[in-house]
């Protein structure tokens, strides 16, 4: 014959393990949406940053021959860098584009930056930087 009180206590028993495994449980979802969230994040700034990449490498190529002539362009090559930096959604930081008429070869240096909302995480900034260089001497071959 089962008693009242063994009763109560396997039942207690009983219900122990049910809540330690429903904690277990929970404790399981909270880690995986963590880590789901955690590598949205990433992938986020991973590809804000090749789009700033490409944009710092826009940027450079439209600057580099206005440091030789202005070839049409709307203004100096930090202008031309601004312009084109901003057209790809990111700000010229800055650039290394000095002008040389000169037929020599020349490289300049594009520095741009984004910001990046990491879903609900904040903002980040990246930067990304490009060279690319001109040779004026390339335009005299046929």
């Amino acid at each position: 014959m089962v008693s009242a009180s063994t009763f109560t206590h396997s039942r207690r028993c009983a219900l122990s393990g049910e809540r330690g495994s429903i904690v277990l449980g929970l404790g399981v979802v909270v880690l995986v949406l963590m880590l789901a969230v955690g590598v949205g994040a990433v992938g986020v700034g991973v590809a804000g940053y090749v789009q700033a990449a490409g944009a710092a490498d826009a940027a450079a190529l439209a600057a580099a021959p206005v440091t030789f002539r202005p070839f049409q362009a709307r203004g100096s090559p930090a202008q031309e860098a601004a312009r084109f930096a901003s057209a790809n959604h990111t700000t010229l930081v800055r650039c290394v584009c000095p002008i040389d008429r000169s037929w020599r070869s020349r490289t300049v240096t594009v520095v741009v930056a984004r910001r990046i909302d990491l879903q609900g995480l904040g903002t980040v900034r990246v930067q990304a930087t490009s060279r690319a260089t001109f040779e004026p001497a390339a335009l005299l071959v046929p």
